[in-house]
């Protein structure tokens, strides 16, 4: 897949209603200030020339993206101003910062990156190193190291979040169940870091350990577990199957990858195959993927016309269209709720707009923009907002989400006692009605 191409990558809204003591957050966020502080105004003792030379890299995308020739304040971010009161501040914590031989050069140099990232105040804009480059270049082809778990932010209580686990992986078997909150990562909090971090410090090299400490909603007390990291090719983003003594298909869509348009169309020949009459689509928990993944999923459901457009910061519009020839011919129930994110809401947003299908569940999570990677001379990349993206009908449902067409919660309690899904049962319901 080319990785230049945009891309809506998101990220996750929050599950849960456990809390986090409010003095560890406020310590956790000065701490953290504290040290992005140090990370930027020692920066020149390490970089030199080469820092300079990364910054006017950023500067120039920052520029780009703003339509700016200067920063904010209408002055240029690299004054002689602001690099003397760098070099002011770096002579002072020479002199007194406590803690000065435990960060690398190179540590601080990428501080320095994500700090000019974080400046925008966009959650989805932001720096890669060449490793982390590597990892989301490799998890899109279906090739990941790591436990075997997907995992999202939640919102509320700014922590790591499992959003789901792979069939058969390290973090199956070593219990982790979704909505499960990882609290720390071998000893460190998540609280306050970004999903990237986060994602970092859970994947590392095949047959590593990590620990986690986990919290989840049913358990008194936190869970301690070591995950053994394994190598995962050709991950299964995509689970089908016949509902139990009827005609209705089930597919569920765990997130949008270059791989997961073959996965999609090989799961819907199979149940064709086995006689479905009726199909329930599941995007719950979908925080999306990529935009050209997708775009040819719905070229396979929906009628000619319109799909998606998206309109960048001068108002130049892109539209990605279907010809129809292989819209789906059988009655249609897409499940949904407020993970549902970004490429995932494309999906149900068009079905919606076409009354191809009927939304069931709650309201999705409301990411209505997308990003593009952008590589670096050296190997490194920025991942920037672009554009924003429109349903067929003009819809822009950034900040609102999509509210489903059956308004129905998902019963937990249900789940927990007795292994149901009051959504799928409700859809079950209805497509039979349809197919009757």
């Amino acid at each position: 897949m080319d990785r230049e191409s945009e891309e809506l990558e998101s990220m996750s809204p929050e599950q849960g209603d456990a809390e986090i003591s409010r003095e560890k957050k406020k310590a956790r966020k000065s701490f953290l200030s504290g040290l992005i502080f140090g990370i930027t105004v020692t920066l020149l003792l390490f970089t030199g020339l080469y820092v300079g030379k990364m910054a006017y890299q950023l500067l120039l995308v920052k520029r780009a993206a703003t339509g700016s020739a200067e920063g904010g304040t209408g002055e240029s971010v690299l004054s002689t101003d602001t690099l003397q009161k760098m070099k002011t501040i770096e002579d002072v914590i020479n002199s007194y910062y406590y803690y000065e031989d435990e960060v690398t050069a190179e540590e601080l140099q990428n501080g320095v990156y994500r700090g000019m990232m974080e400046s925008l105040g966009d959650p989805y804009s932001e720096y890669y190193t060449k490793e982390e480059l590597e990892e989301v270049s490799n998890s899109t082809q279906g090739i990941s190291y790591g436990i075997g778990a997907y995992i999202s932010l939640n919102r509320q209580m700014n922590m790591a979040m499992i959003n789901g686990v792979m069939e058969g992986a390290p973090a199956q078997e070593a219990g982790l169940r979704e909505g499960d909150i990882i609290y720390e990562v071998d000893g460190e909090s998540t609280q306050g870091l970004s999903l990237n971090a986060v994602v970092s410090k859970v994947k590392g090299r095949e047959g590593t350990t990590v620990h986690l400490k986990i919290y989840r909603e049913s358990e008194k007390d936190y869970l301690e577990m070591d995950v053994v990291r394994a190598k995962l090719i050709e991950t299964t983003t995509v689970d089908w199957g016949m509902v139990e003594d009827s005609e209705i298909g089930y597919l569920r869509i765990r997130e949008f990858d270059a791989i997961t348009v073959d996965q999609y169309t090989e799961a819907m020949a199979e149940l064709t195959e086995h006689g479905m009459k009726g199909l329930i689509l599941d995007v719950r928990s979908n925080l999306g993927g990529d935009l050209n993944a997708v775009v040819e999923i719905a070229r396979k459901i929906l009628p000619a016309g319109l799909i998606v457009y998206t309109e960048d910061k001068d108002g130049n519009r892109k539209e990605y269209t279907c010809d129809g020839t292989r819209e789906l011919q059988i009655p249609l129930v897409v499940l949904v709720n407020s993970y549902s994110a970004s490429a995932s809401e494309i999906l149900a947003g068009a079905i919606q707009d076409y009354h191809k299908g009927t939304l069931i569940g709650t309201t999705t999570y409301g990411k209505g923009i997308v990003q593009r990677i952008h590589r670096l001379e050296d190997g490194t990349a920025l991942k920037l907002t672009v554009s924003a993206y429109f349903t067929p009908s003009g819809r822009n449902i950034h900040g609102t989400g999509i509210d489903p067409d059956i308004e129905l919660e998902y019963d937990y309690d249900a789940y927990e006692a007795e292994g149901t899904d009051n959504q799928v049962d409700r859809a079950i319901e209805l497509l039979k009605e349809k197919i009757s």
